[in-house]
């Protein structure tokens, strides 16, 4: 029993119980997908985390922030993909911010959180868990959008990153603390104190979205969506790297709200050595849209990965190809 996806994992951990195969409980796919569950269970354990409440109001949200003070993160407490995520800076801003994570969270009874802002560089840990013992196996390196919004528009990965060493023990205290037993996972944290000391944002009981497992696999060779495989028939992983490289990922989104008019790339972008793909994720005439009004689903155009000796040099080719693309809405 396995799933890759946000919202199935409650029903994935409920049917593996039932049919005795290897899985999480339900306890703890409900803390995954709960924020302010994870969020209690981080303290308990003791785990570095951001300070959090859960409301259900906007006279809730101002009292909150107030009492963790400004700015604040408001989100809904059981999205993905930063999905109606906004930072407020000022009691005006949180009236907006507040609206469109109550708007996201409609639907879901786990409501609204508003939670301590922290500052520094964005990673995630990618981690496989197999009977409570857990391997961080490398370190995604974030690239956000512009604030107040949380939209990540690329990640790299680098073998034998030296960041895996300093938050993987985080990443394994975090998923100790909700009880994650077999699975890969996905550890979202931030680097605060200039970047010496990771604090958690949330534990994603799957795999992580964006061709993550697709980079680490490319930059080490370990190759996460078949570890997943193994651990959920009761196999062993093989988690030894055979690649010591790096692989980065960037999403083109739209310039405007509006239709896509034009989408093209320069020909001589798909003759680069270092290009492992570049993929068009929309057609002309389909409708685009930028947060909060439009989601990754639809504010994203293409995405473009490439591999090299390091992340910087991935990065790099990446910026240079972003100036190839071009794209029109009207």
């Amino acid at each position: 029993m396995l799933t890759w996806d946000e919202y199935a994992q409650h029903s994935a951990a409920y049917l593996a119980n039932a049919f005795g195969t290897f899985g999480n409980s339900v306890a703890t796919a409900h803390a995954c997908r709960n924020k302010a569950a994870s969020r209690e269970a981080f303290a308990a354990f003791g785990v570095p985390s951001a300070a959090s409440i859960r409301v259900d109001s906007l006279d809730q949200a101002r009292a909150a922030a107030e009492n963790i003070g400004y700015p604040v993160v408001v989100k809904p407490a059981a999205a993905a993909g930063s999905i109606g995520v906004s930072r407020a800076d000022t009691a005006t801003d949180l009236a907006h911010a507040y609206t469109q994570a109550a708007a996201r969270a409609a639907g879901h009874r786990f409501g609204v959180l508003v939670e301590e802002y922290l500052d520094g560089p964005e990673i995630s840990v990618e981690c496989v868990t197999v009977r409570g013992t857990t391997t961080p196996v490398a370190v995604t390196r974030k690239q956000l959008g512009a604030p107040p919004h949380f939209e990540e528009i690329g990640h790299s990965v680098e073998a034998g990153d030296p960041l895996l060493a300093l938050a993987g023990p985080v990443a394994i205290q975090a998923l100790h603390a909700v009880g994650f037993a077999n699975g890969v996972s996905h550890v979202e944290m931030r680097l605060t104190d200039g970047g010496s000391t990771p604090r958690l944002i949330e534990v994603n009981g799957r795999l992580g979205g964006d061709l993550i497992p697709h980079l680490v696999r490319e930059a080490t060779g370990i190759d996460l969506p078949l570890a997943a495989a193994d651990i959920a028939l009761g196999l062993q992983p093989d988690l030894a790297p055979t690649r010591r490289r790096a692989a980065a990922i960037h999403m083109a989104y739209a310039p405007a709200d509006g239709r896509l008019t034009h989408a093209a790339a320069d020909p001589a972008l798909r003759e680069q050595p270092w290009l492992e793909r570049l993929v068009w994720e929309k057609q002309t005439g389909d409708r685009v849209a930028l947060p909060p009004a439009g989601d990754l689903g639809i504010a994203r155009i293409a995405h473009i990965v490439a591999r090299d000796t390091t992340a910087e040099r991935c990065l790099q080719h990446l910026a240079d190809a972003a100036s190839h693309l071009d794209i029109t809405v009207n």
